[in-house]
């Protein structure tokens, strides 16, 4: 399923069919809760992991040791990374 272009005629960066949280039910409705406990909100980039929660439990821990865990890097080099990263792949997150 596609979604339809944004306002500005962009297209949206998923199209991948999602569950929305208030269909959520389960580890999904928990996977959710998780995320948006640790984050504030529930970005798209957890949101296509909708249909494997243990999945986007998995993504929220794996950026959580990537960006808060020990490291020799501070939390400002690794925001820059990731910037840089984004940013290469021509991503807008």
């Amino acid at each position: 399923m596609r979604v339809s272009e944004s306002a500005t005629g962009e297209q949206p960066m998923s199209w991948i069919t999602t569950i929305p949280e208030d269909a959520a039910a389960g580890a999904l409705r928990e996977a959710y809760r998780a995320v948006r406990a640790a984050r504030g909100a529930v970005a798209n980039i957890y949101r296509v992991h909708s249909v494997h929660p243990e999945v986007m439990v998995a993504h929220l821990e794996l950026y959580r040791e990537l960006m808060f865990a020990r490291s020799e890097l501070t939390r400002a080099e690794r925001e820059a990374i990731a910037l840089a990263v984004s940013t290469a792949n021509g991503c807008r997150y």
